[in-house]
């Protein structure tokens, strides 16, 4: 298959699964066979998802996965509180699962979290290339927009908080429209993730001010792990397909060992998953995967200082425990 046909392949693919097409999906339709659908936001962190789609990875372990993109991560939530899909992939928002896990109790498990800071970029602030803005502090009275959903806008809220901006307001813009938001002057910064950094820059129209801004004015730590995006599966999938949910978890695992060892060639696969052209890709930085027996206390206790963000906030109505969201086996 040429590289143009493939492209066209993946891009039907992602049209037809849309969340347009999952409306009239229901449980039991899902249930009537072996195939799987695992929703997805169109970032860099999911990578792993898409390569074991293109890879075949999943085909190998005798799977029929299929990836169903939505504008959004609070989307891919209300799909799986609705039965529609099976799980996430990796870089669907965290705090929009565990939003979804306080209306529904006992919807997901965490398989793989995709931890970032300012070596492992994901998140980052943009501005249009000749800006004259060199710090965060200087968006004070600027137009500033962030990606869709609750995370995006809390954060990017926090950031320009802690940079000294009292009562910052932030809007929503689907991320395919970051850049052209930056270069058209629409607004004067945008709280993004990768490619679109990436993206902006290789076409001359944006520059990074800032990357792994969540670790730093959130976390406190430049260095420490944000687990901003999270693949899962539905409790439901898990009790009610236990051997087939077992083999997928496997085979994810599979897909983000091969990511690991082969970044270069992974990154090829971010084009017709996301924003990115496969001219692009060589680029662009990748944030880390931790699967769910890889976590270390600390990553728990990082994790959990994230979510209580939302607690303190009162955006989440309690504490919700990331201990009781990780898969155990």
């Amino acid at each position: 298959m040429t590289q143009l046909h493939s492209r066209a392949r993946r891009r039907l693919l992602q049209a037809s699964l849309g969340s347009a097409a999952l409306i009239g999906l229901s449980r039991k339709s899902l249930a009537a066979d072996d195939k799987i659908l695992i929703g997805f936001w169109p970032i860099a962190a999911g990578l792993p998802l898409y390569v074991g789609l293109e890879r075949g990875i999943f085909k190998e372990a005798g799977l029929q996965v299929e990836g169903a993109k939505f504008a959004s991560a609070q989307q891919v939530a209300e799909a799986m509180i609705a039965g529609r899909i099976q799980g996430s992939g990796n870089g669907t928002a965290s705090a929009a699962l565990a939003l979804a896990e306080l209306i529904s109790p006992n919807l997901f498990k965490i398989i793989c979290s995709n931890p970032s800071n300012r070596s492992l970029v994901l998140d980052q602030i943009l501005v249009p290339k000749d800006s004259p803005i060199k710090t965060i502090a200087e968006l004070a009275g600027k137009k500033v927009a962030c990606g869709p959903g609750i995370q995006n806008v809390t954060l990017a809220k926090i950031i320009l908080e802690k940079n000294g901006i009292n009562n910052p307001t932030v809007t929503e813009l689907p991320v395919g429209q970051h850049v052209p938001a930056l270069a058209a002057g629409q607004v004067d910064a945008v709280y993004t993730l990768e490619p679109t950094g990436t993206a902006g820059r290789l076409k001359g129209l944006t520059r990074v001010l800032e990357v792994g801004v969540i670790s730093k004015y959130v976390l406190g730590d430049p260095d420490a792990p944000w687990f901003g995006g999270s693949a899962s599966v539905t409790t439901a999938f898990l009790k009610e397909k236990p051997e087939l949910a077992k083999k997928y978890i496997a085979a994810y695992a599979k897909a983000v060992d091969w990511v690991r060892k082969n970044p270069d060639e992974s990154r090829t696969h971010l084009d017709g998953f996301t924003a990115i052209d496969a001219s692009l890709v060589k680029t662009v930085p990748l944030p880390g995967f931790t699967m769910y027996n890889e976590f270390k206390p600390s990553d728990v206790d990082h994790f959990q200082k994230f979510f209580d963000v939302f607690s303190d906030r009162k955006i989440f109505s309690k504490k919700v425990d990331v201990k009781s969201l990780l898969y155990t086996g």
